[in-house]
């Protein structure tokens, strides 16, 4: 694993976290260290961090948050 790639995921919990959890990838990031982007867009999926989860995640917010002030009135 090139030196680079191993700073990009110890400053990233997401992806250390994940490569403990699957260390299958430490095999595919050794021999291929151009499937880093294939690794990204997993830890992505597992964690809900794409732009589209987060998207989801504020609109559930403001949901709650408009129930609880209709509530209050």
């Amino acid at each position: 694993m090139t030196l680079d790639l191993q700073f990009k995921i110890k400053e990233n919990e997401y992806y250390l976290r994940y490569l403990r959890q699957n260390s299958y990838w430490y095999k595919i990031l050794n021999r291929n260290p151009y499937k880093f982007r294939d690794f990204e867009e997993e830890v992505k999926q597992t964690y809900h961090l794409s732009k589209m989860d987060r998207l989801e995640k504020a609109i559930s917010t403001f949901e709650m948050l408009e129930k609880i002030l209709g509530t209050l009135k």
